[in-house]
C-alpha cells in the first residue's frame, strides 16, 4: 500500500464481500486536527489517483484517523503566513478546488464517513462525496465567515445543491455548526450511526456500490451531476447515449441473467 504523510490508505473488504475492492482514505494530520495545508492537498490528490487507477477498486471511503475530528478545515497558521500574498493564495485556492473537485468527478463512487468536527475545507471534502454518513458525534459547519473568509473550495456551490438555497445561506452566512441529527433532517447526510458502527456502515455502502456494474455506475454518477450543470435537453441526450454505452457492455447481459437466475450478479466492468 502507498504511504502518505497526511493520509492513511488501504484496500478493504466488508461482510458483504471479502474481496478488497473498497479503497479507504483516512485523513491523518493528528497534530493539527487534520487541518488542510499544501502537503494535505498533495497527499489527497495522490491517494485519489491511486484509487482511481487501481482496477480492483470499485468504491472509495473517505474517513478520518483522528479520534475527535474529520477535518477542521484550512490551516490558519499557513493562511496567516500568506496575508500579504493574495496572488499566491489565489493559486493555492484554485489548486485546492481542483483536488476536492476530483472527488466529485472520479469515475468511482465516494462515501464520506464523518466522525467529529467537519468544518470549513473538511466540510467541503465531505460535500464533494457522492454519499455522506456520520456518527452521533459529528458536527458540520461552513465557518469561514467567522475569520473573514468564505467557503472557497466548492462549498458555496455544492451546499445549496444538496440542502437548498435557504439552508445553505443560513449555514454559510452565520458560520454556525449543526449536529449529525440536524444534518440528517435537512438531507445533508444519508445516515447517522453510533461511533462504533460508522466505518462498518461506510464499508457496507462501499461494498454495496462496489457490487454494481462499474460502467453503469460511472455513467449514472456523471448523468446525475449534469442535472445541475447542463441544459435539460443535453441531459436527456447524455442519458440516451449512456444507455447505448451500457448495452455495449457484457455486464448488462450478466445483470439481466442474474435476475432470471435469482443470483447475485458478478460484474467485471466490461
Amino acid at each position: 500500500m502507498p504511504e502518505y504523510e497526511t493520509m492513511l490508505y488501504s484496500k478493504e473488504g466488508s461482510f458483504l464481500s471479502p474481496v478488497k475492492n473498497v479503497a479507504v482514505i483516512k485523513l491523518n494530520r493528528p497534530d493539527a486536527l487534520n487541518a488542510i495545508n499544501d502537503q494535505f492537498i498533495t497527499d489527497l490528490d495522490a491517494a485519489l489517483t491511486e484509487a482511481e487507477n487501481d482496477p480492483d477498486v470499485r468504491s472509495i471511503v473517505i474517513g478520518t484517523a483522528h479520534p475527535k475530528v474529520y477535518s477542521t478545515g484550512a490551516d490558519l497558521k499557513a493562511a496567516q503566513a500568506l496575508l500579504n500574498s493574495p496572488e499566491e493564495v489565489k493559486e493555492l485556492t484554485i489548486q485546492g478546488q481542483a483536488v476536492i473537485d476530483r472527488i466529485a468527478k472520479l469515475s468511482k463512487p465516494t462515501i464520506a464517513a464523518v466522525h467529529g468536527l467537519a468544518l470549513g475545507g473538511g466540510f467541503e471534502i465531505a460535500l464533494a462525496c457522492d454519499i455522506r454518513i456520520a456518527d452521533e458525534e459529528a458536527k458540520f459547519g461552513s465557518v469561514e465567515v467567522a475569520v473573514g473568509l468564505l467557503p472557497g473550495w466548492g462549498g458555496c456551490v455544492r451546499l445549496p445543491r444538496i440542502v437548498g438555497l435557504g439552508k445553505a445561506m443560513e449555514m454559510i452566512l452565520t458560520g454556525s455548526q449543526i449536529t449529525a441529527a440536524e444534518a440528517l433532517e435537512m438531507g445533508l447526510i444519508s445516515k447517522v450511526t453510533s461511533v462504533d458502527e460508522l466505518m462498518s456502515q461506510a464499508m457496507w455502502y462501499g461494498a454495496k456500490l462496489g457490487g454494481n456494474a462499474p460502467v453503469a455506475m460511472r455513467l449514472a454518477k456523471q448523468a446525475t451531476h449534469m442535472a445541475f450543470e447542463e441544459e435539460y435537453k443535453d441531459n436527456l441526450k447524455f442519458e440516451a447515449e449512456a444507455i447505448y454505452e451500457c448495452f455495449k457492455t457484457k455486464d448488462l447481459g450478466e445483470g439481466i441473467a442474474s435476475v432470471f437466475e435469482k443470483r447475485r450478479a458478478k460484474f467485471t466492468g466490461e
